[in-house]
């Protein structure tokens, strides 16, 4: 271990000068382009309740985005896609289950999002809720996986989620969700998305500060300053 570089928290590092005082933003993404996308509805649910709680909302369009690798990131929709990962602060992600697992649809969309963009990770440290729509019974395995993406993306993904079995008896004509516990739960969820966010955002780097990277970063640093030879 290296001491210099060993922090040992304390309440102290979570003390800020001054609190964010800007809406809380948040970018959600969903799974399905059918032109009656359950997947779409409940995010446009999702996008009502976090605006009503005082949030500022960008659901992102999946139409027109190539799959991972088949276009180059100067791609329009790439680029938007990119941007709003940056821009937001907490993120929400629904998908319909498709052969026990989440969709090629929206997993391409967290593919499109990299670990990081120059020196800049546009998810670390950020919130995350999972839902998902089923077209049976409720089932979990689409969240599930969400959760090991967004793991991975290293958010901060809220312990609550959202499964909606047999999704298409739950909207009505005009696309709006009828009242229900399924409703319930997602604003259950969005609740809790928008209170973590409001308690991580001011303190997201702090939260994802590793003692590894602190010596990795050091050593590459030494390693710049101290050369043999020019």
């Amino acid at each position: 271990m290296v001491e210099e570089l060993f922090h040992q928290p304390s309440a102290a590092d979570f003390a800020v000068a001054s609190r964010l005082q800007h809406r809380p933003r948040f970018l959600l993404l969903y799974g399905s382009v059918r032109e009656r996308s359950y997947s779409r509805l409940v995010t446009l649910e999702a996008a009502r309740l976090l605006e009503t709680m005082g949030g500022e909302v960008k659901v992102f369009d999946p139409r027109g985005l190539p799959l991972p690798d088949g276009a180059d990131e100067s791609h329009p929709k790439v680029r938007e896609l990119r941007e709003l990962a940056q821009w937001a602060e907490g993120m929400a992600w629904c998908s319909p289950e498709r052969h026990g697992a989440m969709s090629a649809i929206l997993k391409a969309q967290i593919d499109w999002i990299p670990l990081a963009i120059g020196a800049v990770r546009p998810t670390q440290g950020k919130t995350l809720a999972v839902m998902q729509v089923s077209g049976g019974s409720q089932s979990f395995n689409a969240v599930n996986q969400m959760r090991i993406l967004g793991r991975w993306m290293r958010m901060i993904t809220i312990p609550n989620q959202s499964s909606v079995a047999k999704a298409f008896l739950e909207f009505d004509d005009a696309g709006r969700m009828k009242p229900s516990a399924y409703y319930d739960r997602i604003v259950d969820v969005m609740e809790e998305l928008f209170k973590f966010t409001l308690m991580t955002r001011d303190v997201a780097g702090y939260l994802v500060d590793r003692y590894s990277e602190r010596k990795e970063s050091a050593q590459d640093l030494s390693k710049r300053v101290n050369q043999k030879s020019i």
